[in-house]
Order: C-alpha cells, then sequence, then structure tokens
C-alpha cells in the first residue's frame, strides 16, 4: 500500500503526540510503527515534519519577526538616501568586456565590469544618512565571453585597460642568475612567469623547483629551443609533451602556458597546444637582454614601451639583474601591478579607488 494512504494515520498519530502527550509517550510510538509497516512510518515522519513546519510558521515570535522585516525593507525602499543611491547607482556602473579576436593582438582577454551594490553602500551611509561616492560599494560582474571561449589563437597581452603587465622570463641558460632575480622579486613582492625549457629543468631540477617554490608560475618552453614554425606535428606536440613531463617531475605542477621558442610559431603550433589544454604566449615588449645592454637600457626601453596589459619578455643574464629593481621601481612608480601571466590574463578587475573603479 502506498504511504499517501496512510498519512490519516500518521495525523493521527502527530496529533497523539502533540496533544495527548500523557497517553501516547515517546515509548509506545517505536513499536507502533513497528506494527503498521514501513509505508506508516513513512507517512508519520512526513506529517512529522509538517507538524513542526506548521509550528513555526504559526509561532507567534516568527510572525512578527517577518511583519518587522517586511516593514524595515518598506521603510529602507522609502528612505531618500536609499532612492538617491539607487537612481546614481547608474553612472557609476561599468559594463564588463567580453574576450574577443583582435586582428593585430589575437586572442585578448574579457574584463570585470563594476555595479554599485545598493545594499552595502546604504549600510556604508546610513550612518550619516547622506549620499557619499567614497562610500560606494561595488561588485564586479563577469563578462559573457571568456577567452576559454574563443577559437584557438596567440594571446600577446591583457586586457587594454587592466592597469598591470607581467615579466616572461623565458629559461634555457644563465642558471648562475636565476637565485639573485628570485630574490629581487621577492624583496618586491612580484610574481612572474617562468617558462622552462625541457632539456633545461632536466639538468636542473632543483633550480626549477626552487622557482617553483617561491611562488613564479611555471610554464612552458619547448624541449630543446627549436624553431617551432618547421617542425611536423608529430615533433611539435612530443616538444610540449616532453617539456610538460620534465617541469611536471621536478615541480609537481603541470604547466598550462606554452611560449614558443623565439616566437615563431603557426597556427598548428597553437592548435597543438591547445589541445593539451594550453594557452600559446608570445610579448608585446621585448627588453632585447640578450644582446647584454646597459641596465639602463633595459629600463628606459620597457617605460617608455610599457602599456596596460604588457608582457614584457626577459632572460637570466647579468644585464637583466643589474636592471631589474630599477625596473620594478619605475613600472611601480607608474603605478603599475606587477603579477604572473594567469592573473594578467583572468578578468578580475583591478580596483585603485572605490569612487571610480576604472582601474
Amino acid at each position: 500500500m502506498e504511504p499517501w494512504v496512510h498519512i490519516p494515520l500518521a495525523s493521527l498519530l502527530c496529533v497523539k503526540f502533540f496533544v495527548a502527550r500523557s497517553t501516547l509517550s515517546l515509548l509506545h510510538i517505536p513499536s507502533l510503527l513497528e506494527k503498521e509497516g514501513r509505508s506508516v512510518r513513512r507517512a508519520f515522519f512526513l506529517t512529522m515534519i509538517i507538524c513542526v513546519a506548521a509550528m513555526i510558521v504559526q509561532n507567534p515570535w516568527t510572525t512578527t519577526y517577518i511583519h518587522e522585516l517586511r516593514h524595515m525593507t518598506v521603510a529602507k525602499q522609502s528612505d531618500p538616501l536609499y532612492i538617491q543611491i539607487t537612481e546614481r547607482a547608474k553612472q557609476y556602473n561599468i559594463p564588463a568586456q567580453n574576450a574577443k579576436i583582435d586582428a593585430v593582438w589575437k586572442a585578448i582577454p574579457g574584463y570585470n565590469g563594476l555595479v554599485v551594490d545598493v545594499e552595502a553602500s546604504y549600510k556604508q551611509m546610513k550612518r550619516n544618512g547622506t549620499f557619499s561616492e567614497q562610500q560606494l560599494v561595488y561588485k564586479q560582474v563577469s563578462p559573457s565571453i571568456h577567452l576559454s571561449d574563443l577559437p584557438p589563437s596567440p594571446v600577446y597581452r591583457g586586457h587594454p585597460d587592466k592597469p598591470m603587465v607581467s615579466f616572461l622570463i623565458n629559461v634555457a641558460w644563465g642558471s648562475e642568475h636565476i637565485p639573485s632575480m628570485l630574490h629581487i622579486l621577492e624583496k618586491y613582492n612580484v610574481r612572474a612567469t617562468f617558462f622552462l625549457e625541457g632539456r633545461w629543468v632536466k639538468e636542473n631540477p632543483q633550480l626549477a623547483k626552487m622557482i617553483a617554490d617561491a611562488g613564479h608560475e611555471i610554464g612552458n618552453h619547448s624541449y630543446n629551443h627549436p624553431d617551432m614554425k618547421t617542425m611536423s606535428k608529430q615533433a611539435i606536440r612530443e616538444q610540449i609533451v616532453k617539456t610538460n613531463d620534465a617541469i611536471e617531475a621536478a615541480t609537481g605542477i603541470k604547466p598550462r602556458l606554452f611560449a614558443p621558442p623565439s616566437g615563431s610559431y603557426r597556427d598548428d603550433v597553437v592548435y597543438i597546444a591547445h589541445e593539451l589544454g594550453m594557452y600559446t604566449i608570445l610579448w608585446t615588449v621585448d627588453t632585447i637582454d640578450w644582446q647584454k645592454p646597459a641596465p639602463s637600457v633595459i629600463v628606459e626601453r620597457v617605460t617608455t614601451k610599457v602599456h596596460n596589459g604588457a608582457m614584457i619578455l626577459m632572460h637570466p643574464t647579468v644585464s637583466t639583474v643589474k636592471a631589474l629593481q630599477p625596473l620594478i621601481q619605475s613600472l611601480q612608480k607608474q603605478e603599475y601591478v606587477i603579477d604572473n601571466v594567469s592573473t594578467l590574463l583572468s578578468e578580475e578587475r583591478i580596483v585603485k579607488s572605490r569612487r571610480k573603479g576604472l582601474d
């Protein structure tokens, strides 16, 4: 017999339990339920839940609380300050920007928008009872099209409205300069992305782990620095996979970013990297540090070419080590945030001021 047939009986048990507790004790209920069978037990417990819910709803304290809550909501919505915040919020809202394929810069990530959180802003302002731009509270809203939604395409830069830059440090040599670079980056709390050659990782597993342990992002820079543009599809895949395996063995990290040596690639390289769950990363600002220029030349070159979303290419060289500290200081003075590539490509908006949130 279906459980619903026994609901009247279960209801009777509920009434007996709550109204005539003197004649039906808790000790009697289990035996009664056992006699009536599983269907009655289900119906009984269902009815018990309904009874308890009814008691809560009909409780005068609950009713009073609901009425007070409704009254507070109505009072708030009729408050001139609340109305003012609601009406003025639109002029401060910033729409999210979708990821897109640019004719020149290829894949460009999206960027979160900002909307005024009316409720939170009202709580901030109601103490003084006056509208204040400085007390507006914002929340970020995501775009509808993300970088992951785009077809396979190389990435040269972050979003042009994001005041952030990244250091891309390609490592195939210069091992002796790695500790000094890590020390300077740590001093200024800067996270970079190190693109490691697989062969170098095999020869320097401890240095690779040192980089990862310092909190920096690890990317793939091929296995032995070939010209990826001229290789077969199978060879391209082998270069990427073999390097990923070496990096994962040394650091425990599986890279998601691939930087082709010398920036040489064709569409097949991008497609294969995409099939392996990786983005192909290039750059917009080159230090040309491999030419061993004076440190001041590196700093001047970067600071005059830098822009929102810039990806700055460098290597572990003597010139880079000497230029790194003044370069970081100069970029920070220009109010750029310096972080790794994945953070640069994320949609999270950099909000420097609560009032504007335009950065």
